[in-house]
């Protein structure tokens, strides 16, 4: 056999070399906000659904209640309804947003084992309980100045939802105060921080997840025309919403836990609650 036979030989024997492991694509980013899209205007569905049949069902009661009473009957009984207290509207308003938050976190995104274990295990942490207080204090620090900047430049911005509040803290301060500081903290975490912002944080956009659901939560608790507010106090209003979604979100990334964000966003919702009842 000739050296160069045996050359030959040697090359056509050898395996040929292997393909480079591409690294996993990154979602696009396109899809990525269509799908948070999707998340925000099912849980914007039901909301308003589950709003309005709430809204039917304590007209119903409230007109057995009234013709019990030897009230109008028939087609006049509607006149004389009234609205729902503060503690009613607060109420049918959680339940709406709960049932939204928890349907679109089990069929859109739901943790899986691992995610949960993790979020335990930094819910263990004492630094984690730091950072939530800091942040929770912030929050309300940094929208209490943003408030004093408006009205020193004329604008005084009234939340769409501070009438209903004082009216249910009014009528029954503890549970009005469970509604405010616990539940509402948790549906909203649910929703815009662990859905909405997580997608871009599981993306590997975690920067544009906190502007995008920041901008989504400042939206959906000021809705123009909702309130006497004009142009300028509902830009405000936004810009102290999205701030105080922007700080959760944070929050949230920087322990792994969402327990962190709705304990900083209950601490928040404590002192604004406080200083309705503080204020003269």
């Amino acid at each position: 056999m000739t050296p160069g036979t045996s050359s030959a030989a040697a090359t056509t024997a050898a395996p040929p070399p292997l393909p480079p492991v591409a690294a996993p694509a990154r979602p696009r980013t396109r899809a990525v906000i269509g799908h948070a899209a999707l998340d925000f205007l099912i849980a914007v569905a039901i909301t308003i659904a589950l709003s309005f049949a709430a809204m039917m069902a304590w007209a119903v009661v409230r007109g057995i209640q009234i013709g019990m009473q030897g009230g109008a009957r028939g087609p006049d009984a509607f006149q004389h309804l009234g609205q729902p207290g503060g503690l009613a509207q607060l109420g049918m308003a959680l339940f709406s947003m709960g049932i939204a938050a928890l349907a679109v976190y089990w069929l859109r995104r739901r943790a899986s084992p691992e995610e949960r274990a993790a979020s335990w295990r930094a819910a263990r942490r004492p630094s984690t309980w730091a950072w939530s207080l800091g942040i929770g204090l912030g929050a309300f620090a940094l929208s209490s100045a943003l408030d004093w900047i408006g009205r020193v430049l004329g604008i005084e911005p009234l939340p769409s939802n501070v009438e209903m509040i004082q009216d249910a803290m009014r009528s029954q301060f503890a549970l009005a105060l469970l509604f405010a500081v616990v539940l509402a903290p948790a549906y909203e975490e649910l929703l815009f921080r662990r859905v909405l912002f997580g997608r871009f944080w599981a993306a590997g956009l975690p920067g544009l997840g906190i502007v995008l659901s920041s901008l989504a939560f400042a939206l959906m608790h000021e809705l123009p025309g909702l309130s006497g507010n004009g142009p300028g106090a509902i830009g405000l209003l936004w810009l102290t919403y999205a701030c105080m979604g922007a700080a959760m979100a944070w929050v949230y990334r920087r322990t792994g836990t969402l327990w962190a964000a709705i304990a900083a966003h209950g601490v928040n919702n404590l002192l604004a609650c406080l200083l309705l009842v503080l204020a003269p």
